[in-house]
C-alpha cells in the first residue's frame, strides 16, 4: 500500500504534468497563430441567391443596408452600451474572459451541453467574420484560433470598430449605422442614450429582442443595459432614470424595399435554408452562403408581367401564384402578393383560403377508384339532402343552372356541377374524400362533411399546386422545394437536393383517366346545360392542358397543368370580402392561360402518357354511351379495361340503340355493374 506521502507526491507530479501540458499547448497555439499571420478583416457575410441557370437574383444584406462608421464618429453611449452588455472587460482581456469562460464551462459540463455562452466581443467578431453559429467543439477551437489572431495583430479599436459595423441588428440591418436608420430613421451620431441602449440589446437575438417584434422584451433588455451602464460607471442615476422613462419614436415598421427579383420567392428560400441547415434566418442572412435556387428567371418575369397587365397596378385585390415542375417539385416562379414593399405576407405559401370546386378532382379520384367511370350518370337537379344530424343541406349550381336530367361524371367535372359532386361524396361516404385528399398531400384538418366536395376546406396555393402536380407526373409524391444546393462561405457544399423518382402514391390508371377528364373544362364538345368552365380562356390555349377552377364568394382559383408545368393562381381580398366585380372573377383564369401559353412557347409538345390497362373509346358526352356516326358530338374518353360502356348511343338513331360491342372491354360481370347503377339511380 502506498504511503500518504507517496500518494501526494504522485498526485503533484500528475497535476504538474497536466499544467505543463496546458502551458505547452497554449504556447503552441500562440506560435501557430503568429505563423498564420493576421486574418483578413474583409467579411463575406452577404448570402447570395442564384437562379436555376446560375444568375444572381438577390443578395441578403446588400450595400444599401450596410454603412461603415469610424469608431471616432460613434457616440460614446453607443460604444458603452454595447460593451456593458456584451463585454465589460473588453479592454482588459486578450480575447478571452477566463472568469466568464470558467463559469460557462462548468455549466456546460453539468448540463452535458454547449448552451452556455461567455463569448467576448472579439470572439463574436471572429465568429461573424469566419465561422457559422453551430455549437460544436470543432467550431469553438477554430473560433479560439481566430480570436487569438485578431487580438495579436489588430488593435482594440480595429476590433471594436469592425464589430459595431458588421453585427446583425435584425430586419436586414448590419452595423450600428444601418440599425439606427432602420429603427429610428436617423444617423447613429444622433442617437440618444435610450435609443443606443435599445439597439445594443438587439444582436443577442435579433428576432427575439427587436422592438418591431416584441416591444415588451425589447424594453426589458434596454432596462438591463441601462442598469449595466450605471453599474459600470458610464452613466449616473439621473441619466438612468431619464433614459429609462424616455418615450422612443420608431421609424415606420416597413420592410426594406426589395431591389431584386422575386422577393416573395427569396423569403421562401430563406425559410427553407433555415430549416435545412437548422440555423436561424439571421445566421443564413449573414452566413456568406451561396444558395442555388429553382427559380426560372424568364418564367418569374413572365408571371409578374401577366399579373400586372391583367390586374393592373391599383386596387386591393390580391394574388398568390406558383409555377412548379411536376416531376421534381421545383418551384420555378412564385408571386405572394401585388406589392412586396407594401406587404411581405406570402399569399402563395402562407394564406389558407377556401378552394371551392378546385377540390373536386380529389373527390373524383376517390370515385373512379370506387366503381365510377367517366360515363357514370347522376341526376343534375335541385336536391335537398337529409343529414345524419337531422339538418337539411341543399347545394346549388352556378347561377341556378341544372340539366334536370342525368349527366355523366365527365360532364359534371367539365361543367362543375355541384349537385353531382355532393351526391357522389355522400354515396361514397365522406371519409373517402378525406382519405383521397390526404393521399394528394393536402395538409391540415379537413371537415368530414358533404360540403367538402365543394371545397369548404381552406388550403394554400402551394399545397394545391403540389397536389395537382401529382396528377401531372402520373401519381408520384411531390417534394416542393426552392433550393437545389447550398454552398458555405468556404466553398463547401453543405446541402444538395437529390430530386429523383419518388414514391408512387396514386394509382397511375386512375390518375391518367382523371387527368384526361380534367382536360374537358377547355373542350366545347362537353358543353351541356351550360358552357364548360374553361370557355372564357379556351380560345387562348394551343395545347392540351388539364385543370380545374374554383370560386367562392371571396376566392377565385385556377389550377392546371401540362406534363411539364403545374401552375396555381388564387385571387381575392385579404379581409375575405366578396369579389363583386365580374371582371375581377376572371383574373385567375386569364393570368393562368396567358402565363401557361408563354411558358410553353418554346417547349416541345408533350402529351399525357396513357398507362397500360387503359383504353380510349369515343363516347357521346350527353348519354355516356359509345358514340356512333349519328352522334353530333363525340369525345374520346378513357376507361380501365372491363369498365367501358357496353351500349352504343341510340339517342340520335333509335335503330342502333343498345347494340353491344363485343371487344375485350366488355365487363366480366355485367350484373354487378348494373346493380351499382341501379343503386345510384334508386337513391339519387
Amino acid at each position: 500500500m502506498f504511503s500518504k506521502h507517496t500518494t501526494i507526491k504522485k498526485l503533484s507530479i500528475l497535476l504538474g504534468g497536466f499544467f505543463l501540458l496546458g502551458i505547452s499547448l497554449m504556447i503552441g497555439v500562440y506560435i501557430v497563430s503568429f505563423l498564420l499571420g493576421p486574418p483578413s478583416l474583409s467579411s463575406e457575410e452577404n448570402t447570395i441567391y442564384y437562379s436555376h441557370a446560375g444568375d444572381v437574383i438577390g443578395e441578403e444584406s446588400g450595400v444599401e443596408q450596410r454603412y461603415w462608421l469610424d469608431l471616432d464618429d460613434m457616440p460614446e453611449h453607443v460604444i458603452n452600451a454595447t460593451l456593458s452588455i456584451e463585454d465589460a472587460n473588453f479592454y482588459k482581456h486578450h480575447g478571452f474572459d477566463l472568469k466568464r469562460i470558467a463559469g460557462a464551462a462548468w455549466a456546460d459540463i453539468k448540463s452535458l451541453s454547449l448552451k452556455e455562452g461567455a463569448s467576448t466581443l472579439t470572439q463574436q467578431y471572429a465568429r461573424n467574420l469566419y465561422l457559422t453559429r453551430e455549437k460544436s467543439w470543432t467550431r469553438k477551437l477554430k473560433e479560439a484560433f481566430y480570436t487569438i489572431r485578431l487580438e495579436m495583430f489588430y488593435s482594440k479599436t480595429d476590433i471594436l470598430e469592425g464589430y459595431l459595423n458588421t453585427i446583425y441588428y435584425g430586419h436586414g440591418a448590419y452595423g450600428i449605422e444601418a440599425a439606427s436608420k432602420r429603427y429610428f430613421d436617423k444617423s447613429a451620431d444622433d442617437l440618444t442614450l435610450a435609443e443606443a441602449a435599445m439597439l445594443a440589446g438587439i444582436p443577442k437575438g435579433p428576432s427575439y429582442y427587436s422592438p418591431f417584434n416584441d416591444m415588451e422584451k425589447a424594453k426589458q433588455r434596454q432596462s438591463k443595459i441601462l442598469k449595466a451602464m450605471q453599474d459600470n460607471g458610464f452613466i449616473n442615476e439621473k441619466a438612468y432614470q431619464s433614459s429609462h422613462e424616455e418615450a422612443l419614436t420608431f421609424a415606420d415598421n416597413e420592410p426594406i424595399q426589395a431591389t431584386s427579383l422575386a422577393p416573395y420567392f427569396q423569403d421562401n428560400v430563406l425559410k427553407e435554408a433555415s430549416d435545412i441547415l437548422d440555423v436561424s434566418r439571421e445566421d443564413i442572412r449573414s452566413g456568406g452562403y451561396h444558395i442555388y435556387t429553382t427559380l426560372d428567371k424568364d418564367l418569374q418575369k413572365q408571371l409578374q408581367k401577366d399579373v400586372e397587365t391583367i390586374m393592373g397596378t391599383d386596387g386591393d385585390l390580391e394574388i398568390g401564384a406558383i409555377a412548379m415542375e411536376p416531376d421534381t417539385g421545383a418551384v420555378q416562379a412564385l408571386i405572394g402578393g401585388r406589392d412586396y414593399d407594401t406587404s411581405p405576407f406570402n399569399r402563395a405559401t402562407q394564406a389558407k383560403r377556401m378552394v371551392g370546386s378546385a377540390f373536386k378532382p380529389f373527390l373524383y379520384y376517390a370515385a373512379l377508384n370506387n366503381g365510377y367511370t367517366a360515363s357514370t350518370q347522376l341526376l343534375s337537379a335541385p336536391t335537398t339532402f337529409q343529414l345524419k344530424n337531422g339538418q337539411a343541406y341543399s347545394p346549388t349550381n352556378f347561377n341556378g343552372y341544372y340539366a334536370n336530367e342525368p349527366i355523366t361524371l365527365a360532364t359534371a367535372l367539365a361543367l362543375s356541377d355541384n349537385v353531382y359532386a355532393v351526391k357522389t361524396n355522400m354515396s361514397l361516404g365522406t371519409g373517402k374524400l378525406v382519405h383521397a385528399a390526404k393521399q394528394f398531400g393536402i395538409a391540415g384538418e379537413l371537415p368530414n362533411v358533404p360540403s367538402l366536395a365543394l371545397g369548404s376546406a381552406s388550403v394554400t396555393v402551394s399545397n394545391m399546386t403540389k397536389a395537382y402536380s401529382m396528377l401531372a407526373n402520373g401519381g408520384h409524391k411531390v417534394h416542393a422545394h426552392t433550393i437545389e444546393k447550398i454552398v458555405d462561405r468556404n466553398g463547401k457544399v453543405v446541402f444538395q437536393n437529390e430530386s429523383g423518382t419518388t414514391e408512387q402514391i396514386l394509382d397511375p390508371r386512375t390518375t391518367f383517366i382523371l387527368t384526361d377528364l380534367m382536360t374537358g373544362m377547355f373542350d366545347h364538345t362537353m358543353d351541356g346545360y351550360m358552357s364548360v368552365t374553361g370557355a372564357p380562356i379556351s380560345d387562348q390555349l394551343t395545347r392540351n392542358y388539364a385543370g380545374k377552377s374554383g370560386t367562392t364568394d371571396s376566392d377565385s382559383w385556377m389550377i392546371g397543368y401540362s406534363p411539364q408545368l403545374a401552375t396555381g393562381i388564387w385571387t381575392g381580398y385579404d379581409d375575405n370580402r366578396s369579389i363583386e366585380k365580374v371582371k375581377e372573377r376572371t383574373y385567375a383564369k386569364k393570368i393562368w392561360a396567358t402565363f401557361m401559353e408563354q411558358a410553353h412557347k418554346d417547349t416541345p409538345l408533350k402529351g399525357f402518357q396513357v398507362p397500360s390497362g387503359v383504353k380510349g373509346i369515343p363516347i357521346d358526352p350527353e348519354t355516356g354511351k359509345r358514340a356512333t356516326p349519328d352522334c353530333p358530338k363525340s369525345r374520346v374518353m378513357y376507361f380501365e379495361k372491363g369498365t367501358a360502356p357496353i351500349s352504343f348511343c341510340g339517342e340520335h338513331n333509335p335503330d342502333k340503340s343498345g347494340n353491344e360491342n363485343n371487344d375485350d372491354d366488355v365487363p366480366v360481370n355485367r350484373e354487378k355493374k348494373g346493380l351499382f347503377r341501379r343503386i345510384i339511380e334508386k337513391f339519387f
